[in-house]
């Protein structure tokens, strides 16, 4: 069974940058979709950025487009979101999560797709 284990959440300035990691053990990932997702109190679990197993197709929501580089390492079984010139409205709850697929240029932002979850990295911009 796949298991994830996160690290790299904390506290930072605005314009700051931090680098989440997500260690996979139990399965290879080169067969599942990766995606990063976060949560704030009281609202719906989202989409963060996506990339799909061919490491071909990254998708980004628009808030995070420009700031935010998801990538993957297929050999070392790892993922990771970089995050620069954080803001505030970054503050979060982060997770990954992935799901296996044969489609290998997309991944989906549908939360109930992904069967894996990291245990979530709590990440807060503020001065």
């Amino acid at each position: 069974q796949l298991h994830f284990v996160e690290s790299g959440g904390g506290l930072v300035q605005p314009g700051g940058s931090l680098r989440l990691s997500c260690a996979a053990s139990g399965f290879g990932l080169r067969h599942f979709a990766l995606g990063w997702f976060r949560q704030i109190p009281g609202m719906e679990r989202k989409l963060v950025s996506c990339i799909s197993t061919s490491d071909g197709s990254e998708h980004y929501v628009d808030s995070v487009k420009g700031r935010f580089t998801i990538s993957r390492d297929n050999d070392k079984n790892i993922m990771y979101l970089q995050m620069d010139s954080l803001i505030p409205e970054d503050t979060a709850v982060y997770y990954c999560a992935a799901y296996p697929t044969s489609f290998r240029d997309f991944c989906t932002d549908r939360v109930g797709d992904y069967d894996t979850w990291g245990q979530g990295t709590q990440v807060t911009v503020s001065s």
